[in-house]
Parts: C-alpha cells; sequence; structure tokens
C-alpha cells in the first residue's frame, strides 16, 4: 500500500528537505505544495498553489489521491520579518493558509497524520525573556501568535476526524532553500563570496554573541519520518535541536578559515543594507564563476533580517531562548549532527548547486 504524503511550504527551509528525504521513503509518494517549484533532487508530484487562495487549495487537493500524511511547513511573514510577529492581520493569514489546505485533507477519513511546524515563538522568544529550558510541558504563554491559532484548528480537527498530530518546535533552522524567510546559512554564504572577491575580510555582521541552538533541516525531515511510524509520537509536541548550543561569533573564525578568508569583528554593519548595496558585486560573480542565474534579492528572501537579528545587528542581543530536547529523546528520537558541520554541509550544496562559487576548502563534489 503506497503512502501519499503531502509536504505543504515544500520550497521553504525545512520543506524541500522533506520532499527530499520522504522521496526516498518505500512505498511513498510526496505531493508538494508550494508556489515556487522545490530545488532537490527528488522525485515528486508538485503542485503550484496559493495557500491564501481557498478555492485553488480545494482544486489542487482534489486532483490528488488519498492523503494518508501531511506535513505544514508553511508560513508568510511581513517586509522586513520582525514586525509581523506581532501583526493580527498576519497571524490571520498564517491561520487562512492553513486551513485552507488542509480542511479538505483532513477530512478524508483514509487520512492518518499531521505534523505542523512551531518555533521558540511559542514561549514568547520574540516578546519576553523565557525560562532556560523551556519545556514543551510549560503552559502555554499568553501571548498573541498565530501558532495557537494553528494549534487550536489542529487539535479540534483532529478530535473530529480521528487523526493523530505531531507539533515540532525547531531552533534556528540550517538548509539549502534560497529565496525564504529564515535560513541564515545563504546571508552568511553571500557575505563569504562577495568578500573574496573584494578581497576584504570576512566581517561579523553584529555587535555581540547571540546564543542559540541550531537544527539542520535534514534531521528535522528524519523527525517526522520517525513521528509518522511511531504511535506514541501522535498528539504530542517536540522541542528539537542539532543537540548542542550554537554561539555564531565564536564559530565566525572556524567559519572564516574554511572559507578561505580572515575573520573580522572591528566594524559592526548592517547586513541587510550591506547586501542590498552589493548587487553589481555578486552579478560580477555569477557571470566570472558560471553561476544560475539569480539576484541578491531572489537569493535572500528575508534571510538577510533574519541574520540581523540572530547577530544582534541592531543593539543588544535578545536573551537566549534554550530549549530542552529530553521529551523528544526519551521518546525515542536520538538524532543530532554537529551544528557547525551542518553548516559547512549546506554551504557546500549551494556550491555544489552553483549558486555560490567556490570558497576556500569548499569546492564542488566531482560527480
Amino acid at each position: 500500500m503506497t503512502d501519499h504524503i503531502l509536504v505543504v511550504g515544500a520550497s521553504g527551509v525545512l520543506g524541500s528537505a522533506m520532499v527530499e528525504a520522504l522521496a526516498q521513503r518505500p512505498d511513498t509518494t510526496v505531493h508538494a505544495v508550494s508556489r515556487r517549484r522545490p530545488d532537490v533532487d527528488a522525485t515528486f508530484e508538485f503542485h503550484s498553489v496559493d495557500l491564501e487562495d481557498r478555492a485553488a487549495c480545494a482544486l489542487a487537493v482534489a486532483s490528488m489521491p488519498r492523503i494518508s500524511h501531511a506535513i505544514y511547513a508553511a508560513v508568510t511573514e511581513a517586509d522586513g520579518l520582525v514586525a509581523g510577529w506581532h501583526d493580527q492581520a498576519m497571524m490571520q493569514r498564517n491561520l487562512a493558509m492553513l486551513s485552507n489546505i488542509l480542511q479538505p485533507v483532513t477530512v478524508d477519513r483514509g487520512f492518518r497524520h499531521l505534523i505542523v511546524m512551531q518555533g521558540t515563538k511559542a514561549y514568547g522568544a520574540h516578546v519576553h525573556p523565557v525560562p532556560i529550558p523551556a519545556r514543551e510541558s510549560d503552559p502555554r504563554d499568553d501571548h498573541e501568535n498565530f501558532y495557537w491559532l494553528q494549534e487550536d484548528w489542529v487539535r479540534q480537527h483532529a478530535a473530529n476526524g480521528k487523526w493523530g498530530w505531531t507539533i515540532f518546535r525547531p531552533q534556528v533552522v540550517f538548509g539549502g532553500a534560497t529565496g525564504v524567510v529564515m535560513n541564515p546559512v545563504v546571508p552568511i554564504g553571500l557575505i563569504a563570496a562577495i568578500a573574496a572577491t573584494e578581497g576584504k575580510a570576512f566581517a561579523y555582521p553584529g555587535r555581540h554573541a547571540g546564543i542559540h541552538e541550531a537544527i539542520d533541516a535534514r534531521l528535522v525531515a528524519r523527525a517526522c519520518q520517525w513521528a509518522f511510524d511511531a504511535p506514541g509520537a501522535h498528539n504530542e509536541i517536540y522541542n528539537i535541536t542539532n543537540g548542542d548550543v550554537w554561539v555564531l561569533r565564536d564559530a565566525w573564525p572556524r567559519l572564516a578559515a574554511r572559507l578561505g578568508l580572515v575573520a573580522s569583528f572591528d566594524e559592526p554593519y548592517d547586513v541587510v543594507e550591506w547586501l542590498r548595496s552589493k548587487e553589481a558585486v555578486w552579478e560580477a560573480i555569477v557571470v566570472r564563476h558560471g553561476l544560475r542565474p539569480s539576484t541578491l534579492a531572489e537569493l535572500l528572501g528575508q534571510s538577510h533580517h533574519y541574520l540581523k537579528l540572530l547577530a544582534a545587528g541592531d543593539a543588544a542581543p535578545t536573551p537566549p531562548a534554550l530549549v530542552s530536547t529530553i521529551k523528544i529523546r526519551q521518546a525515542g528520537f536520538h538524532g543530532c549532527i554537529d551544528s557547525f558541520d551542518s553548516l559547512i554541509h549546506w554551504l557546500r550544496d549551494l556550491i555544489n548547486r552553483r549558486i555560490l562559487p567556490p570558497l576556500g576548502t569548499l569546492t564542488p563534489d566531482i560527480r
């Protein structure tokens, strides 16, 4: 019997990794839903859909076989990223997107399991300092957030439809998707490529050392497959990270060495404005190295705003939001990866796909 798995937000930093991983799963057909086709080496059914168009969502679902499992990894964000996290209209848009695509999927009696992505905003990390470590058993934080709107929708419809759900709360995600809202790998790689071209130092884009936890998109994909197959993971919420603590500023010199550059912390700068000023330099890099034709804006999406936040590019760093991953380990998922190795993997992936030029010891794999 073939499982038909729907991945919503399939071109995103998490969604693209899930499409690639799930396409290798035996007896599985992946149905990828997003505006853009996921840029992955995998076999899947693609449906270009505007999630804010309810009729278009219904038509897309009607064209699919019975969906047995679904992963919801889509999000819409405001320009500049952070302001939208407090915007009521943006919260309602995110709820509507989930409802539009999942309503026609989950009413089918053959539907079995839904996975939805959240994050540390669930603990109010964008509003106030959070207890360390934040735990899934903590009371729901009293702030407005689209996570709560979506979670309430999921709980209500699962009770009516008798299917299971799992919610994951990943931290800072490292992946290979471009043009997305929050993938710090892309702006880091672009800073390196431009610095190498201009013969300048690899300048850290901030003033302070923010303390975070990262998660490799491939690891989240593995956790999703685990949750599908582990009955004990149904109707549960899990924090998930790589398993270590990530301080980008501390990793910067080591990263510079791998990229053939010299790290610098002398002149903090606004990475958003700096990258906007380098479009002509990037155009020359694309031509010189025979890269895929793409503008900086097309590659970055909103990810340069995210890197600015992580590197404390405005002022003082935000208080750390470190989470406990004991619950998911005790439940049976033990995956982990060194966060520096994860970052290097995805930079190399961007080089292999001719999105970034070769950098230092990171050269294209021989294929």
